[in-house]
Order: C-alpha cells, then structure tokens, then sequence
C-alpha cells in the first residue's frame, strides 16, 4: 500500500468504502506518516469507521457459525430431526450410505424432496466413487504418519454436511430424533462390515476394529 498516492489512500478513509479494517488502518497510518494532518474530529471519525468494519466482519463470522451450529431446542412443537452432528459421526465411522439416509429422512419431513433425492444418489455414488480412489491412487502397503483414507472419507461427511446446511432452513430450531434409528442402521451396516470389509469397507476406521475382532 506504501506505493499508492495519497489521493488513493485517501479513499480508504472515507465513509462508504468497502475496504477491509486492516487496509483502511494501514492507509491511515501511512498517511499521517507523509504528514497529513488529521483534525481531532476526522481522526475519531477513522477510528469509529474502522471499528465498524471490525464489528461488522465479527458478526458476520458470528452468522456463518450460526448456519453451520444446530439449532437444538426443547420446544415440543418444533420439528423432530437427526442432528448434524449424528449425520457426519456416522458416515465417518460406517459410510455416506447412513448418513444419507438420516439426511434424507430429514429432507423428507421438510418437504425438500428434490435435496432429499440428491442427497441419496449422492451418498451411494460417492460411496462407490471412494472406493475406486483408494484402490486406484493410494498405496497403503507404505508407512506413513499420514492417514490419506480418513480424508477421503471425510469429504463424503463433509459433503453431506454441505447439503445439509444448503436445503435445511437457516438457524431451523429442531428437537433432536431418537437414537434409535441411527443405531439400527449403522448395527446393520457393521454387520455387512462383519462379513464383507476386505471388499468395500476396508478403509474405514470400525473395519479395522472388526478385522482385529474377527481375527
């Protein structure tokens, strides 16, 4: 910023710019180096500008944890729905195919069917697609402090997780649904672990427990 004139950093303290806080306090200091001076008046006026754009950067930050957070209540008449977070455990540790499902059950009662759709064909097509990109591109008879399988099958939680926050409606206020289900499902999907791991399972973290088991 130092090679700018000075009517150019002259914008970044005026009222209206769209300049991020740190730009327009570098701009400042800059100019009062060169020896501008500031009365009293503007230099308060500066400080309250660029605090403002720190304020409103925080709240902004504020919002967007806000529509990644579930919204749990105890509220009896708010919707039944399985949490976020029960969503992303289970497909991490069993697959997208039952974390899809949870989400689509979930799409189901908000009446977004056409998410609720997608968000099945997505999770059986990325659980298929995962499989050929751990057996095609990874080698996992080498040691390595790295673990390339868990962020390949992170970025199907994550994907769905995406989903998620795009069709559910923002900050929705929701009773979290019985564990019940869930467990079922991912039990069920375990058992096909059981008997069937070396084929599609392999790589995730559980098989590796039922492997030790078995053996």
């Amino acid at each position: 910023m130092r090679k700018l004139s000075d009517s150019e950093l002259e914008k970044y303290v005026q009222e209206g710019n769209r300049f991020v806080p740190e730009a327009v306090q570098m701009a400042f200091e800059i100019l009062e180096e060169r020896g501008r001076v500031f009365s009293e008046q503007k230099k308060a006026a500066v400080l309250q500008l660029i605090q403002r754009k720190k304020d409103a950067e925080e709240a902004k930050r504020t919002e967007e944890a806000e529509v990644w957070r579930d919204h749990i209540t105890e509220d009896p008449d708010a919707i039944k729905l399985y949490s976020r977070s029960t969503i992303f455990v289970s497909s991490i540790l069993f697959s997208p195919i039952p974390g899809a499902i949870l989400l689509f059950l979930n799409l189901i009662k908000l009446k977004k069917y056409l998410a609720a759709f997608f968000t099945l064909v997505f999770g059986f097509l990325f659980f298929v697609f995962q499989k050929y990109v751990l057996i095609s591109h990874f080698d996992f008879g080498t040691t390595s402090r790295y673990s390339p399988e868990i962020g390949v099958l992170s970025v199907g939680a994550l994907g769905l997780l995406v989903i998620s926050v795009l069709a559910t409606p923002k900050k929705l206020p929701y009773r979290a649904e019985s564990y019940v289900f869930p467990v079922i499902l991912c039990a069920a999907t375990a058992v096909l672990m059981y008997f069937n791991f070396q084929e599609w399972f392999s790589y995730y973290p559980l098989s590796t427990v039922i492997r030790l088991f078995r053996s």
